[in-house]
Formats: C-alpha cells, sequence, structure tokens
C-alpha cells in the first residue's frame, strides 16, 4: 500500500507531466489562435473606457481576424488578470508559457479534485488506478496548457463530473453536490463550449431514470446558472467584440443549425467510437477489458454504468454531427478512465487467485508501463509541428543580439510577414516579444500603441499575417519587410527591386511521418541552414545511425518554413522614441 506521501506525489503526477508537455512544446497551432492572440490583447492594451471602438479596432486582433465565428473572451480575460503580476515579475518573454502553464495548471488541478471524489467514493486504490491511467494517456495532458474552448470548459466538466460521483460518508451533501455539478455544465456549455448542454442532458436524463434526482431539483439550479452564465458572457462579450453578442448561441446556429461546421471535413458516425475514443484512452486494456470486467462484475455494475452510460450517449448523439475532433469529446475521457480503474483495481486485487489472474494483473502493469512510453513518443513527435513558432523565435533572437549590439538603439522596428502555415504553426503575438520591449500586434498595432501612450524600448518585432492574394501579388508590398517566414520561398524571391533581394538565412522542418532507413539508404542528412526541432533531430539520427549501423526509425522531417531576410543598405527601419 502507498503511503499518504506516495499518495500525494501521485496526484502531483498530473500537474508536473502538465508543465512538461508545456515545456517540451511550448508553441501553439491555429485552433488556439483566437484565445492566444486575445490573451495576448488584453495583457497589452488592456481594457479602454473612453473612445473604445477605436482603441479596440485599432489593437486588438479579433477585429482583423475574426475567425468563423465569435469566441468569448471570458478565458482570455481570466487568463490575463491571473497572469499580469507574474508576468511583471518574469518578463512578457515568457508571457506566452505563463498563461498557458496557468490554464495547464488549472486542468491539472480539476483531475486532482476529481482523484481525489473518486477517492472518497470507491477506495484510495482506485483513485491510483485513475491517476496512473489519466496520467498516462497523452491528448489530455498535451491539450490541459492548450488555450482552445474546449480546455476552458474541460475543467468545468471535471468537477461537474466530480461532483457526481457519490459518497457514502456523507449522503446528505449528495443534493448540493448535484446543484454544483448543474452549474459547472451549464457555465461551461453557455460560455465555452454549446455542445456540453448534450453532455449536461445525458447525465441528467441518466439520474432521473435511476431515480436519483426529481426534475423540481434539477430546473432551479439550471435556470439559476444558466441566466448568471449569460448576464457574465454577454456583457464582457458585447464589449469586447462591440456589438450585442452571445457567441456560443452564434457558434450553435454557425455549427449545427447551418451545419457550416462541415466546410472543415466530415467523418463516418462511428469515427468516435472506432477511432477517437481509443486513441484518447491510449491504453487498448481500458476498453477491452478493464470497463467490461468492471461492467459485468456485480459489486460494480452500477457505479461503472453510472460512469459510462451518459458519457457514451452523449458521444453517440454528438457522432450526427458530421465534423468530428477529437477534442470536442475530451470531456468524457475521466469519466471513462474512473470506470476503467473501478476493473484494474479489482483485477489487481484478485491477482493471487489463479494463474490467468496473475498474468492479467501483470498484463494491467505492463500496459499502463506501455501507455507511459506511447504518450512519450507521441509527444515528442508532436513537439515537431511548430515550425511557425521555432522561426519567430529565430527573429527574436536575432532581435535580442541586434539590441544587444548596439545600445544606442532607442527604437528600433524589425517588421516581418508570417504566411499561412507559419501562422498555422506556432507564430503569435507572445512570440513577437524580445523581453526588453512592449510587444506588438502589427505595424498598425504599433502606431495605435505609440498613439494611445505606449513607447516601445529597445527593438520590437512588428508582424503582418495579410492573407490577401491582391497585396500578397504587390512587389511594393514586400518591401515594408526585413524578414519573411513563408512556405514558398520562390514565390516571395521573384519580387526582387531596385537592387535588393532575398536571402535565405534559416530553414525549419516540421514532421512528415515516421521513416525507416536502412544502412546505404541514403546520405547522411547535412545542416545547412536547418535549425530548431529539424536540426535537433537531424543530429539525434546521424549519432544513432553510427551507432545502429546505419539504421534509423524514427520521424522523417521535410521543410516546412523558410526565413528570408532582404537584402539591402540599412537593414532595418528606426524610429526615434
Amino acid at each position: 500500500m502507498l503511503t499518504q506521501e506516495g499518495d500525494l506525489l501521485l496526484s502531483a503526477l498530473l500537474p508536473a507531466l502538465v508543465l512538461l508537455h508545456l515545456i517540451i512544446a511550448p508553441y501553439t497551432k491555429v485552433e488556439e489562435s483566437f484565445n492566444i492572440q486575445a490573451t495576448h490583447d488584453v495583457l497589452v492594451y488592456g481594457t479602454p473606457t473612453s473612445n473604445i471602438y477605436n482603441k479596440l479596432s485599432n489593437t486588438y486582433d479579433h477585429f482583423t481576424f475574426p475567425g468563423a465565428v465569435p469566441r468569448t473572451f471570458l478565458g482570455p480575460v481570466l487568463l490575463a488578470g491571473f497572469a499580469q503580476p507574474i508576468v511583471a515579475f518574469l518578463g512578457f518573454q515568457h508571457a506566452q508559457v505563463i498563461v498557458r502553464a496557468l490554464l495547464g495548471l488549472f486542468n491539472a488541478l480539476c483531475l486532482v479534485v476529481f482523484a481525489r471524489n473518486l477517492r472518497r467514493a470507491y477506495g484510495a486504490a482506485t483513485a491510483r488506478w485513475y491517476l496512473l491511467l489519466q496520467a498516462s494517456q497523452f491528448h489530455i495532458i498535451f491539450y490541459a496548457s492548450r488555450p482552445l474552448p474546449n480546455m476552458f470548459a474541460f475543467g468545468l466538466t471535471t468537477l461537474a463530473f466530480a461532483f457526481l460521483l457519490s459518497q457514502p460518508a456523507n449522503l446528505k451533501s449528495t443534493p448540493r453536490r448535484q446543484r454544483l455539478s448543474i452549474t459547472m455544465f451549464v457555465f461551461a456549455a453557455v460560455i465555452f463550449r454549446s455542445e456540453i448542454a448534450l453532455l449536461l442532458a445525458t447525465n441528467i436524463l441518466y439520474l432521473l431514470l435511476l431515480p436519483a434526482i426529481s426534475l423540481e431539483q434539477v430546473i432551479f439550479p439550471f435556470s439559476a446558472s444558466f441566466f448568471s452564465a449569460l448576464l457574465t458572457s454577454v456583457p464582457i462579450d458585447s464589449y469586447f467584440w462591440q456589438r450585442p453578442l452571445w457567441p456560443e448561441l452564434w457558434g450553435f446556429y454557425y455549427n449545427v443549425v447551418q451545419g457550416s461546421s462541415s466546410n472543415w471535413g466530415t467523418s463516418p458516425w462511428y469515427y468516435y467510437f472506432a477511432s477517437a475514443l481509443p486513441r484518447l484512452l491510449v491504453n487498448p486494456l481500458t476498453y477491452t477489458i478493464l470497463i467490461p470486467y468492471a461492467w459485468i462484475h456485480p459489486a460494480l455494475s452500477r457505479p461503472t454504468k453510472r460512469l459510462v452510460v451518459p458519457s457514451l450517449l452523449f458521444v453517440a448523439i454528438y457522432s450526427l454531427q458530421p465534423h468530428k475532433e477529437a477534442r470536442f469529446i475530451f470531456y468524457v475521457v475521466p469519466p471513462l478512465t474512473a470506470a476503467a480503474a473501478l476493473g484494474a483495481n479489482l483485477l489487481f486485487n484478485r491477482r493471487s487467485k489463479n494463474l490467468f489472474s496473475s498474468l492479467l494483473a501483470l498484463a494491467l502493469v505492463a500496459s499502463v508501463i506501455l501507455s507511459f512510453a506511447a504518450s512519450t513518443g507521441m509527444l515528442l513527435l508532436s513537439s515537431l509541428n511548430y515550425p511557425g513558432g521555432e522561426a519567430l523565435a529565430y527573429i527574436r533572437d536575432t532581435a535580442l543580439k541586434l539590441e544587444a549590439s548596439d545600445v544606442n538603439y532607442s527604437s528600433a522596428v524589425i517588421p516581418v510577414h508570417a504566411d499561412v502555415l507559419s501562422c498555422m504553426t506556432g507564430v503569435t503575438l507572445f512570440g513577437s516579444a524580445t523581453g526588453h520591449s512592449l510587444p506588438n500586434l502589427t505595424p498598425e498595432g504599433l502606431v495605435a500603441t505609440q498613439q494611445f501612450g505606449g513607447v516601445p524600448k529597445g527593438v520590437s518585432i512588428a508582424v503582418d499575417k495579410t492573407e490577401d492574394k491582391d497585396e500578397l501579388g504587390s512587389p511594393e508590398f514586400w518591401q515594408r519587410f526585413s524578414y519573411v517566414l513563408t512556405e514558398t520561398p520562390e514565390k516571395v524571391k521573384q519580387y526582387n527591386n531596385k537592387g535588393e533581394k532575398w536571402e535565405t538565412v534559416a530553414v525549419f522542418k516540421g514532421y512528415g511521418g515516421i521513416e525507416i532507413v536502412k544502412p546505404g539508404g541514403d546520405k547522411q542528412d547535412g545542416l545547412g541552414l536547418v535549425m530548431g526541432s529539424g536540426k535537433t533531430v537531424a543530429l539525434w539520427k546521424h549519432r544513432i545511425r553510427e551507432m545502429a549501423g546505419g539504421w534509423w526509425i524514427g520521424p522523417r522531417m521535410v521543410d516546412r518554413i523558410t526565413v528570408l531576410q532582404r537584402v539591402r543598405a540599412t537593414r532595418w527601419d528606426e524610429t526615434d522614441a
């Protein structure tokens, strides 16, 4: 048996792993762009109380890049508020990691609270198996710190499931806990993700059928929390979007009523069951042995069904929506993992019954170890998908060297254009911060910042994200920039004016699948101008092939983002402070 100290260490495993995943993969992708840019804007530009529309529209990113549907600002406002004193202490160059760490630790804390409630409901051993199974699953740990609407909602739904767990030692608290659960579900649905209303409905329906709750006990907490959530979202989001707005109502209308989410691709009805859930749960014993074992065992059948039935019913109904992504069903992973933990605890306790039970217990332990190994591999491969973030970091390091080399720079602006792929793979406004300068949105944002009282000090990076094809086809457009991050360098290099030309200064690669290289199969990769993770993988590939007689089984890296520098007499646009 583990000691109390051991239980605490096991609980600390979840936040530790979340932070580790953040450190190894610190950049973001396109799905996270709204929330990460909005958090940046709240931190940098604040919330003006006069001339509001002009100040917001000239500085905040969402006026230029609003996305398919408007999203709530509540998550970014909370992140920026909690992050502000930490950023002020540690420096703005760490701001993106700080805000992501806050979100990740919140979600990890919610998972720990769920584990503690599971302990009170079904015992310490079950809670330990839950923590091990949850910690060995890649996706939840990896996404916990990612500013997706789903992950702002995930902590709330996890708490909602925690409050629904029975408490044998305090049955009188059940009505209060049910009210709290309904409140968490409603806030998550009204503010962050409307599909959680369906998850609330399946859980309430199951409780009504048991019966473990009455309709009268549902109506009041639902109504109170619904109007409270609405009164929270609408004023805040109407302020930031500068029009009357309830974002999740727009999202529901766009995705469900209009069916426009299908524009991003469709999947067959069985996708969640056949592909997404097995990948989310990672350990194949979870859904092939542990949950079925707990389901049919007389002592565990009732609590297992209470965890599994509402979750799978939610997934089944949500499968009717043509556009499917694994992150849309993240919320059901904790209860399904808890059901697996019930089976794991019973199976492991019966290990001395006979040889077959001993082998099953051994397979269980081995499966957890292998799941950790598989999740580690997925983390390392996933960290190779952010060449845009690495490319912008390269320019930021260049800016710091420029600032360090000439203390007389009162204000220097490095204008940079980032193409679509760069923005999809890690370029954010946080990435433009040098640590000594006030970060800037765009060249226009820089002007607005100076106009409203912000004066950059040292070297600043102004990132342009223009996508308009007519502008991109104009030679004059490219004269504005000192650097370009691009997937197609040859298209940029064709715009040469007045003897100027573009020089390739760095190449950043991205993950292109798994490759098997035999001895003599190809030449050793040359590094050339390759930087970032592409360089790291190339060095490891070279070392391993030397030790393994020329063999290599690992990630194949392909060119993704090229950094071009405009060659001219004066490389920097300088302005006086």
